[in-house]
């Protein structure tokens, strides 16, 4: 199982971006996939996580109202749309999946983490 994250870049604030996350097999049918996101110096951070229906979202409290969570089943893609970015969002983007069946928990064991593509924000 892969998971390949994509789409970081570096922007100025106000821009947005879309990442991607798509997985080497189809349908987890009872994961989540979330993204999170690592700042130099810093630890990992949840950033949004979605079931693969789609039918619940996730999102950390500095990225609601700006980001969004969406997913493609067809495509077996997860997407990130970033809104109105900022200076501190930028970090290293990684999606990862945690199978469950039951309420997302961000703090515990995802199963399958995908490498990170950059994001910077220049203000």
């Amino acid at each position: 199982v892969q998971l390949q994250a994509s789409g970081g870049g570096l922007v100025q604030a106000g821009d947005s971006l879309r990442l991607s996350c798509s997985a080497s097999i189809r349908a987890f049918s009872n994961a989540y996939v979330a993204w999170f996101r690592q700042a130099p110096g810093k630890e990992h951070a949840f950033v949004a996580a979605i079931n693969r229906s789609g039918s619940r979202t996730y999102y950390a409290d500095s990225v609601k109202g700006r980001f969004t969570i969406s997913s493609d089943n067809a495509k077996n893609t997860v997407y990130l749309q970033m809104n109105s970015l900022k200076p501190e969002d930028t970090a290293v983007y990684f999606c990862a999946a945690q199978f469950n069946i039951g309420n997302y928990d961000y703090t515990a064991k995802h199963d399958y983490w995908g490498q990170g593509t950059q994001v910077t924000v220049s203000s």
